[in-house]
């Protein structure tokens, strides 16, 4: 009984007004399906395609990476290789007396007397230490000058820095010559 009811008051409708009222039930499950399923797929659609473009990206650029590495691997391996030569250059830590010892027996080669041979506190700088050395001679000019150049052609780097000379009296050709003697280590980490 009801359902005829229902279907009676219906029928009173105008035609207009029941297509108009279709037409708004069709734009209303229209309007729930593009706001709760199009649009939030629509929304993972754009996610995932930025998603795959910027994997497709990180792609190209490890392909990239790939093809420089032998390159890359050669310039690691000469660099390795300058590194080895320079390491060469620096003492390490273990061989800081007996480069110190050479330093003396250049010296006595020299014809110098040493007076003062005295290491100083270490230096730390970012990639390596100074290891200074006072140094005070007694010798010619002409010894000294022969140190030094003895020194300068030693296969391990030393710089001699803050040299002083004055004769021992008057009219004298022997000096005492002071002097800070340089080395360096590599500081490593």
């Amino acid at each position: 009984m009801e359902g005829e009811a229902i279907f009676q008051k219906i029928e009173t409708i105008k035609m207009p007004a029941r297509i108009g009222i279709f037409a708004g039930i069709i734009v209303l499950f229209l309007a729930a399906f593009i706001w709760f399923v199009y649009i939030p797929k629509s929304n993972a659609v754009e996610t995932t395609t930025s998603s795959i473009d910027d994997l497709d990206q990180q792609l190209n650029r490890a392909k990239l990476q790939r093809a420089k590495l032998p390159e890359k691997q050669k310039e690691r391996a000469e660099l390795d290789l300058q590194l080895q030569e320079a390491l060469k250059l620096l003492p390490n830590e273990k061989e800081i007396s007996s480069l110190l010892s050479k330093v003396t027996e250049l010296g006595n080669e020299s014809q110098l007397d040493f007076r003062v041979f005295t290491p100083k506190s270490e230096q730390k700088k970012e990639l390596y230490i100074e290891i200074p050395v006072a140094i005070t001679v007694s010798g010619t000019y002409h010894n000294v000058a022969i140190f030094f150049e003895k020194v300068g052609k030693m296969e391990r780097i030393m710089n001699i820095k803050n040299v002083s000379m004055k004769p021992v009296s008057d009219r004298s050709t022997t000096l005492t010559t002071t002097c800070d003697a340089i080395t360096y280590t590599f500081r490593g980490n």
